[in-house]
C-alpha cells in the first residue's frame, strides 16, 4: 500500500540534489562573504551582467525561482542600490530589474571570491567530474517531469 510506503532518505533524489546544493552553497557563501554577497544574490547581478535588463518573471525564469523567493532576494540588492526596478518599457504593468554601476562593482569585486569558489570545488572533486556534474545539472533542468509550476498535475 503506497501510504505505508517509507523509501530509505539515501533513495530520494530531490533530497540529494538539495543537500548537494546546500552544501556547495556554504562554499560559494564562505568565499563572497567578504563582499557582502550571497550565493543567491551573486547569481542575480551575474544573471543580469549576463543578459541586461530583465522583467521580473523573465529572471525568475532564468534563474528557476519562485518569483516571490527571486522578490525577497532582490529587496537588499535594491536597498544597496546594486540594482534599479522600474517599469517595463513595454509593459508598463510589469518591472524591470537592471543591474547599476554600483551592482556591477560589487559583482567585480565578488569575481575573485566566486573564482576561488570554483576553484576550491574543481579541486576537491575533479575539474572533469565538476563540467559533468554541471552538464548533467542543467540536462535535469531542461527536464520536463510534467509537474513544474503552471503544469497541472
Amino acid at each position: 500500500m503506497i501510504a505505508n510506503f517509507h523509501p530509505a532518505p539515501g533513495a530520494c533524489n530531490c533530497l540529494a540534489v538539495r543537500q548537494a546544493a546546500r552544501h556547495v552553497t556554504q562554499l560559494y557563501d564562505h568565499f563572497l562573504a567578504p563582499v557582502g554577497l550571497r550565493t543567491t544574490q551573486y547569481s542575480i547581478l551575474a544573471m543580469l551582467r549576463a543578459k541586461g535588463t530583465m522583467t521580473i518573471n523573465a529572471l525568475a525564469q532564468a534563474l528557476v525561482m519562485d518569483r516571490t523567493t527571486l522578490g525577497r532576494n532582490i529587496l537588499p540588492l535594491q536597498r544597496q542600490r546594486l540594482v534599479s526596478i522600474a517599469k517595463a518599457r513595454a509593459d508598463r504593468r510589469s518591472k524591470e530589474l537592471r543591474l547599476t554601476d554600483r551592482g556591477f562593482a560589487r559583482l567585480r569585486a565578488a569575481a575573485q571570491g566566486w573564482s576561488s569558489a570554483q576553484a576550491r570545488f574543481d579541486g576537491a572533486f575533479g575539474s572533469g567530474r565538476a563540467g559533468d556534474l554541471r552538464a548533467l545539472l542543467r540536462a535535469a533542468v531542461s527536464t520536463d517531469f510534467g509537474a513544474g509550476p503552471g503544469v497541472a498535475s
